[in-house]
């Protein structure tokens, strides 16, 4: 799977370890900065990318870490065709993906220690989309949502 990751300086030590996990893994992953812990580095400008990678098709999934990992899910949300969740535990980073086709994960890097991160970011690259009934149906209505409020 091809995965953009981004991090702001909050989240950058635990980028690299995640980087690291995700390559060793097979997967091939582009590394979308920021490349220091050194601030400041704000949240919407590492967002970018990494929303742009997916959308484009450069990527299938990103992964965005900053302190919280509320700002990067906010930001990521303003992207068409982005569903972008913050997750704190396994079973949201799995089911975000298998009931609501989440393609972005964002994570909070002083939220989490690195062992559930690791365990968060591969249950995120490991679900797929079910596209049961009702999993299409409710998508199908965000995706409603979306268009009728980005219409030019």
């Amino acid at each position: 799977m091809k995965i953009a990751i981004a991090a702001d300086h909050a989240g950058f030590p635990l980028k690299a370890i995640l980087v690291e996990d995700l390559t060793t893994a097979g997967h091939e992953v582009t590394d979308l900065g920021t490349y220091s812990a050194d601030p400041p580095v704000d949240y919407p400008d590492i967002a970018t990318p990494a929303c742009e990678a997916v959308r484009s098709g450069n990527a299938d999934r990103g992964i965005i870490l900053c302190g919280s990992g509320v700002g990067v899910t906010v930001a990521a949300n303003k992207f068409p065709g982005i569903r972008a969740g913050l997750c704190h535990d396994h079973y949201s980073a799995h089911q975000g993906v298998e009931h609501d086709d989440m393609n972005v994960l964002c994570m909070g890097a002083r939220i989490l220690g690195q062992e559930p991160a690791r365990e968060i970011a591969q249950a995120f690259v490991s679900a797929r989309y079910t596209a049961e009934e009702r999993h299409a149906r409710r998508l199908g209505k965000v995706m409603a949502i979306e268009a009728k409020h980005t219409k030019g």
